[in-house]
């Protein structure tokens, strides 16, 4: 039995594991800065021309409000930061064969859960530095002012529509570690279909009948319903509750789930030697 004291102290030596795997996680981005520098180019090149499809339309005569183009620049923005979540934490293990620490951070005596939970936390504080600065550059671009808008709210949803992602990410982190060939590679095949039942660039409505009864497995679904309500309609918390608590369910659901689903990989790559494999 644990004493208070040591489970205390041991409480603590994990805060401080956890704390050291999102340093990790930042000295990475610091020695591969060049790298880093070119995928933000891309995201905001990427944002800003999604925009333009909307400029283009008015150019060429089209009805095509203001509104119009905030939806197109808030879901750019929100499947960068999603996104960014999601490939953060599903790339964690390629990242450790690439540095070849595969075999020591799985070997280190700290609880899964925390090196997780340190990898998971770097991931949403990196998503959301990257979306600040993609949006900081829409804002110079375009101008963009959503004078009704609720801020907060969307930062709300924001937060919570994080933590499924998180979960899809620590399931798809499983791949690399079953297939190190392959495994990569099938993550970014969750990555587009989440993309496309969710409704990024347009309304759920506008895909197959047979398709619109995915969307709803998706958390990316309700984060966009919540944030474009939160800053096109200036909805208050009361209004975006639901969406939120549906994502709190479907993260309850999620967590526990990539937390299983991770394990039971660990556990097999050990058995089968596929640790230490580059391919």
């Amino acid at each position: 039995m644990y004493s208070p004291h040591k489970l205390s102290q041991r409480g603590y030596r994990e805060w401080q594991a956890l704390l050291a795997f999102v340093e990790r996680q930042f000295s990475l981005c610091r020695r591969y800065l060049g790298w880093e520098i070119v995928f933000l180019f891309y995201t905001i090149v990427n944002t800003l021309t999604i925009a333009f499809i909307a400029v283009g339309m008015q150019a060429q005569g089209h009805s095509v409000d203001q509104s119009y183009i905030f939806y197109l620049v808030i879901g750019a923005l929100m499947w960068g930061f999603l996104g960014i979540i999601f490939r953060e934490v599903s790339d964690s293990v390629s990242w450790e064969r690439w540095e070849g620490t595969i075999e020591q951070t799985f070997m280190a005596p700290v609880q899964r859960l925390t090196h997780l939970g340190g990898v998971c936390a770097f991931a949403v504080l990196y998503g959301l530095l990257r979306t600040v600065l993609v949006l900081g550059a829409v804002i110079l671009i375009f101008g963009v002012s959503m004078p009704h808008a609720n801020y907060a709210g969307a930062l709300l949803v924001l937060g919570v529509s994080s933590l499924s992602f998180v979960g899809l990410g620590l399931m798809a982190a499983v791949l690399p570690l079953l297939s190190p060939e392959k495994g990569v590679q099938a993550t970014h095949i969750m990555e587009g279909l989440l993309l496309l039942v969710s409704g990024i660039y347009y309304p759920v409505s506008a895909l197959p009948h047979w398709l619109q009864g995915f969307s709803v497995l998706s958390p990316a679904t309700f984060a966009l319903e919540g944030v474009r309500a939160a800053l096109l309609k200036g909805a208050t918390v009361t209004e975006l509750l639901p969406v939120m608590l549906r994502l709190l369910l479907m993260a309850g659901g999620l967590i526990p789930l990539g937390l299983l689903v991770f394990h039971l990989g660990e556990q097999h790559a050990k058995r089968a030697g596929l640790l230490k494999r580059n391919g």
